[in-house]
């Protein structure tokens, strides 16, 4: 059992910590992520029968303090912009074990969190985030300090103790402080070497975005203090003032609390002063709405590499050679097009959208004619699907190329929309009017309650 007073923990919370429901529930959360197997080589899979041979030891150990945490390995996967970003991978079984300590610091901090940060938070998503940067923008704070943080996921950042005594504030359980401890200290395999952690918070354990979160509240709560409109999403974060001249001192006066006060350096080459049209935000941009009325006025676009990455992943997935069923295509096609909708509803994209889909068609009917490959299937089909024999076999075969023919009228009234449909096909604009039709409004702040 916790007791509180004047919010800090004042006895012993590891046993929570190691609590059967606890732990089930991390295991769950673990499992469920899925995610590579760590320096041991265990899989997640493999997870089960390692924790119910070797479960009730770690526990003891964990609560006497003697528990050992594995190195993390460190691996470089690409980014979007060409370079690489190091990942740092725990055993699975000491991902279950920095789940269940997360869900215990969790419930602590949350009520101590501000109401402007979005990122990895109970009942917060990023659409709530992007909601306020408009209402903030379109109610005059039209000068943008737009700060982009280093990551702090990279070990040469974050200072271990600035952490620490953050967390020992409000978390006096010793036993608990020292397992945060050896997680955040645990050295990293980087080709073969093992390599000494006093900064940084590894990218890859479930532990991060809560540490992320603690360390930038402190900045979040430096800006309620002096009044200022902002937005903070994990470590991205934007500041709404009215005039270039506010927005230079906002963000010199920033800069220096967070070099001085959080030791956390700032990416000077991507940060600046930016008004609404030059201002780009978790995937997002700002354009001016032309309408009667509504001068001074903005909506949100996709901005335009995440479009670039979208038809990309289409094209793809629409490539003749991919050894797919057409059906296999279709499911793979259908579950990028939701996940993708379901993130950029919040834009204007309608216009966009149906010109995009009238190309994926034309590419899947491409697929189809590619599939016929011989000249008497094709008639064959084209017969089955309504065009009159002499058609069919002249159709059949036709000189044109393959992306000419999905274009011209031998596909176009032949594998119709309809037909598509009737195979599985998700319309992009079909599914944009029905996702766009349900958004979560602006997060309403609960009364805090102390127990």
């Amino acid at each position: 059992m916790i007791k509180r007073d004047n919010e800090t923990i004042i006895v012993l919370m590891i046993k929570q910590l190691t609590s059967k429901k606890n732990l089930n529930e991390a295991y769950l959360r673990v499992y469920r992520n899925k995610g590579a197997a760590g320096i041991d080589g265990i899989q997640v899979t493999e997870m089960k029968s390692v924790l119910k041979a070797h479960g009730k030891r770690y526990n003891e150990q964990i609560e006497r303090e003697t528990y050992q945490v594995s190195p993390i390995l460190g691996v470089e996967i690409p980014k979007s912009n060409g370079k690489t970003r190091l990942l740092g991978i725990p055993t699975a079984v000491d991902r279950v074990f920095q789940q269940a300590l997360h869900q215990v610091l969790q419930p602590i901090f949350e009520t101590d969190f501000q109401e402007h940060s979005y990122g990895f938070r109970p009942r917060r998503n990023a659409h709530q985030a992007l909601q306020q940067s408009l209402e903030n923008i379109n109610s005059g704070y039209q000068d943008i300090v737009d700060i982009d943080l280093i990551p702090i996921y990279r070990d040469d950042e974050v200072e271990h103790y600035i952490l620490l005594e953050l967390i020992y504030k409000k978390v006096k359980c010793k036993a608990t402080m020292k397992l945060l401890r050896s997680f955040l200290r645990a050295p990293i395999l980087i080709n073969g070497k093992l390599q000494r952690r006093r900064k940084g918070v590894p990218q890859g354990s479930p532990l991060s975005p809560l540490l992320s979160n603690i360390l930038l509240n402190e900045l979040d709560k430096e800006l309620e203090k002096r009044g200022h409109r902002y937005v903070r999403y994990a470590d991205d974060f934007s500041i709404y003032v009215k005039s270039k001249q506010s927005a230079k001192r906002v963000g010199n006066s920033i800069y220096r609390f967070l070099r001085d006060r959080l030791q956390l350096p700032i990416n000077r080459e991507k940060s600046g002063i930016r008004r609404p049209w030059t201002f780009q935000v978790l995937g997002y941009s700002f354009v001016p709405i032309y309408k009667k009325g509504e001068k001074g006025k903005y909506q949100l676009v996709v901005k335009k590499s995440r479009w670039q990455e979208f038809k990309s992943k289409l094209k793809y997935l629409t490539k003749k050679t991919i050894p797919a069923s057409f059906d296999e295509r279709i499911e793979r096609i259908n579950g990028l097009i939701r996940g993708w909708i379901n993130y950029f509803k919040l834009a204007s994209i309608q216009v966009k959208l149906k010109k995009l889909e009238e190309w994926l068609r034309n590419r899947l009917r491409y697929c189809i004619w590619t599939n016929w490959k011989k000249p008497d299937r094709k008639r064959k089909n084209l017969i089955r699907l309504g065009i009159e024999q002499g058609q069919a076999y002249a159709w059949s075969r036709t000189r044109m190329g393959g992306w000419a023919v999905a274009q011209s009228p031998i596909l176009r009234t032949t594998i119709t929309i309809k037909r598509l449909k009737m195979r599985g096909y998700v319309s992009l604009v079909g599914y944009y009017k029905l996702a766009s039709m349900i958004v979560e409004p602006l997060y309403t702040r609960p009364v805090r309650t102390v127990v």
